[in-house]
């Protein structure tokens, strides 16, 4: 099993997708193309559909200035952190520090961004949809570049790790839900996703997930006047993927992935200490 969805491989991409994929990378600063990029683009001009609307967005710094904001809003459970002790006794080789933080970093810069984007999106064709007025600007850091280890396949994994990323994937969804690739990504530590299965685990993760959600609608509807004023409707296809992230995969790892970031030792975050 490569991707829970269809979705055109990095490797595999070539022409525009490939040419769409390599300006992802270098806009946000992270050696991984998302899921949700990757499925958008096997619908015929879906993906330049999407990536056409939003680029601007992105580049000219307001979507991660919103990311930065729906970040500060979530309301996350105070946790104490993961002791060196517990990494240690878990197995988490020292050295594995550096590759957790950074995948952890990375989808905590790009799910948030996603979130927003592709929400915004979703109500932009909606009807009488009205754009909100334009935020504040807020600080923002986009610098850092997060290079990434490949991300594995599930079947790549040892049995027991393919199974705690299935039950750490269930935590806060419903039934089928599309296999969130952060997991995927921390299966090189089985020891790690231990540890993230007991912070998780005993959360009120649901109702977690629907504040962020419900967050992320006002910011999206913050930035509908930033859209190309003459935007083509999105093609087939198109608008029942983006409700199937935004309501499961990336509306679950925005809060999620925030967590463990907040709960991991020696790892610089956007949230103060409490």
């Amino acid at each position: 099993m490569s991707d829970p969805v269809p979705a055109i491989r990095e490797a595999d991409a070539t022409g525009a997708v490939a040419a769409i994929f390599a300006d992802i990378r270098a806009v946000f600063g992270v050696g991984v193309v998302n899921l949700i990029w990757r499925h958008l683009a096997v619908f015929p001009g879906g993906l330049e559909w999407a990536w056409g609307s939003l680029r601007p967005l992105y580049a000219e710094g307001h979507m991660p200035a919103t990311a930065a904001r729906l970040r500060a809003r979530l309301a996350l459970p105070r946790l104490p952190e993961i002791p060196p002790e517990a990494l240690q006794a878990a197995g988490v080789p020292a050295e594995a520090l550096g590759p957790i933080h950074a995948i952890l970093a990375a989808y905590d810069r790009t799910n948030p961004m996603a979130l927003v984007a592709l929400t915004l999106l979703q109500e932009a064709a909606k009807p009488g949809f009205t754009p909100g007025p334009l935020p504040k600007p807020m600080a923002h850091d986009m610098a850092e570049a997060l290079p990434l280890p490949p991300l594995p396949d599930l079947s790549a994994l040892a049995p027991s790790t393919a199974a705690l990323v299935l039950r750490l994937n269930a935590i806060g969804a419903g039934e089928a839900p599309i296999l969130a690739s952060m997991y995927r990504h921390l299966g090189y530590w089985p020891g790690y996703l231990a540890l993230a299965w007991a912070v998780l685990a005993p959360l009120d993760a649901r109702g977690i997930i629907a504040a962020g959600q419900a967050a992320a609608r006002e910011e999206a509807a913050s930035l509908g006047s930033l859209l190309p004023p003459q935007m083509s409707p999105p093609p087939p296809g198109v608008l029942p993927a983006l409700e199937a992230f935004t309501s499961d995969a990336i509306g679950r790892m925005v809060p999620l992935c925030a967590i463990l970031r907040r709960v991991s030792p020696g790892l610089q975050t956007a949230y103060a200490s409490p």
